[in-house]
């Protein structure tokens, strides 16, 4: 299986032209990889601009709403962001549950629409420094997971991806321990396949998110065991992804 890298690039950059810059450098050096799949997952604004070329480079998004269509100011609809050829949707991120206040109710109905418009949801999940140092690291995922997933059948999960994402880790320079990562990756595993069957567990992909870099991608994948990367602040320095991508395959 080819690890998945995800590049979010949040909201950034300020300008087209400079999104431009970073999509077509990615685009040249991802010419003779193989070896992996790439996501990028710009702003909603630049994801027209953008029409990869690679078919190792997908298209994604950095959320969406929990409707098809309708009066909802300001959102943007699944099917919307499919039609622009976009085949993924990070859902959940600790920024969004912190400044947005979602919550698992919200990000359930959201996955939920994503399935219907044959988007593949990329599900955050992760523990803040507060709820680490409690020790409620494994009760807050495994809530997560299951009300996340709520009332969502086998069948549809199939397209499903898992981001475990340390919210202390985001950001900070201070990456996750990989042993400890790789710990929190076997949990998300066994509470897959506790609710939904071995099987399915096994066909759905693990990310790694939290200060990734080029330095440490290697050992998330390989010795972590982890299915692929969400990348954010590395992402939009186009070389230092492209030396993460490499590092991996």
């Amino acid at each position: 299986m080819k690890p998945l890298i995800v590049a979010n690039w949040k909201m950034n950059p300020k300008t087209l032209k400079e999104a431009k810059t970073i999509f077509s450098f990615l685009e040249r050096g991802i010419k003779t990889i193989k070896k992996a799949g790439i996501v990028l997952c710009p702003p909603f604004l630049y994801i027209p601009s953008f029409n990869p070329k690679n078919s190792n480079l997908a298209l994604g998004a950095q959320d969406c709403f929990f409707e098809n269509e309708g009066a909802f100011t300001g959102e943007i609809s699944p099917f919307q962001l499919k039609d622009l050829k976009c085949r993924y949707v990070i859902l959940g991120h600790s920024e969004r549950r912190k400044h947005l206040k979602e919550g698992s109710e919200i990000i359930n109905e959201k996955v939920k629409k994503a399935l219907e418009a044959g988007l593949a949801p990329i599900l955050c999940i992760g523990e803040s420094l507060e709820q680490r140092e409690g020790n409620k690291t494994i009760e807050v995922l495994k809530e997560q997971i299951k009300q996340s997933l709520k009332g969502i059948s086998k069948k549809k999960l199939k397209k499903l991806i898992i981001a475990y994402e340390p919210v202390w880790a985001i950001g900070t320079g201070n990456p996750c321990p990989v042993s400890e990562a790789q710990s929190m990756g076997l949990l998300v595993k066994k509470t897959l396949s506790d609710s939904y069957g071995k099987a399915l567990s096994e066909e759905i992909k693990i990310l790694y998110g939290g200060s990734v870099d080029s330095e440490n991608a290697f050992f998330y994948i390989k010795e972590a065991l982890f299915d692929g990367l969400l990348v954010g602040g590395a992402s939009l320095d186009p070389k230092e992804f492209l030396k993460i991508v490499r590092s991996v395959c």
